[in-house]
């Protein structure tokens, strides 16, 4: 009988591309990983890996087996899942990734809910971008992220993965002090469209999300200054190098010299959790979007958002 454990490992190679970074991800030495894979090929009686150059490939064996192991890997999750719902407790560990607003705006509180509702969950927090958390999802390395996409550029989401809304969060700009148009009551973006913006680093979504949305009104964006931390953009806006997009969720304190000013025409990102429709039935995922949905501020709905997928699970 195939152990599991052995074909955990070599799942595990074939994702990551190699021994050692199987390794990291499943928490032990390379060592470790080299012997399960030597005694699932005397198991097979087949040779599952070859040298190739400094690192190895799976032969046509190992291609085959990860097929089933794929498989094997989900039956066993979902099988864990519903024991714990037929169980109906919220125990064990919850793996979960938010990115960074959503960690100074929504965990503290969540997780502070779920410690004292939950004793018995174990909850491990990373901080992370959707475009990196969404991927572990999908391998398995994560059990639930907290993503988010705005209104006009839903964020797509892999077949496999499940989604509930936490909530919306409203996007107001900040301007330097000095700006002509800090002392308005609102504004139009495109009244901005040809000024200087400070953004996250590209290839997040937020600065690709900035970069269509000033595209969109028939405007090359100008981002002069890339910052990952809302407070370090704040900091640049204060010192009149540019505007910057400021969601209210976890708000950092405003610095003098910037000026926040609601935009006319909302602009708002959806906040929501995505997990495996594997892990649909655990209890503590049904307990963490219920933590969630409580520490969200009320921003109100954001009604043009409809292009998005309707929620799915752990209602």
């Amino acid at each position: 009988m195939l152990d599991l454990e052995r074909l955990r490992a070599l799942h595990s190679v074939a994702t990551y591309g190699s021994v050692s970074a199987a390794a990291d991800v499943l928490h032990v030495t390379t060592s470790a990983v080299s012997q399960q894979l030597a005694k699932l090929e005397r198991e097979t009686g087949q040779k599952l890996l070859e040298r190739n150059g400094r690192g190895v490939r799976l032969t046509d064996a190992a291609e085959l087996l990860v097929t089933h192991a794929d498989r094997i890997l989900s039956l066993v999750e979902r099988a864990q899942a519903d024991l714990e719902a037929h169980r109906g407790a919220v125990v064990g560990e919850l793996a979960l990734a938010a990115f960074p607003t959503a960690i100074r705006g929504l965990m503290p509180a969540a997780l502070r809910s779920l410690r004292a509702d939950h004793p018995d969950l174990r909850v491990i927090l990373n901080e992370e971008d959707p475009m990196q958390s969404i991927p572990r999802v999908v391998r398995g390395d994560l059990d639930m992220a907290v993503v988010q996409d705005w209104n006009n550029e839903p964020l797509p989401i892999p077949e496999g993965l499940l989604r509930g809304t936490i909530g919306y969060d409203v996007a107001d700009v900040a301007l330097p002090a000095g700006h002509p148009l800090a002392g308005r009551d609102e504004v139009e973006l495109k009244e901005l469209a040809g000024d200087p913006w400070i953004s996250s680093t590209p290839g997040s979504i937020c600065c690709d999300w900035l970069t269509h949305t000033l595209r969109s009104i028939d405007a090359e964006p100008r981002i002069d200054h890339m910052a990952y931390e809302f407070a370090t953009q704040l900091a640049l806006v204060g010192a009149g190098l540019g505007n910057a997009v400021l969601p209210r969720l976890g708000r950092c304190d405003v610095p003098e010299g910037v000026r926040v000013v609601p935009l006319r025409t909302s602009l708002s990102r959806r906040v929501y959790a995505v997990w495996r429709e594997e892990a649909a039935r655990r209890p503590a995922i049904r307990a963490a979007m219920n933590a969630l949905r409580a520490a969200a501020p009320d921003q109100g709905t954001a009604p043009d958002q409809g292009a998005a997928a309707p929620d799915q699970g752990a209602e």
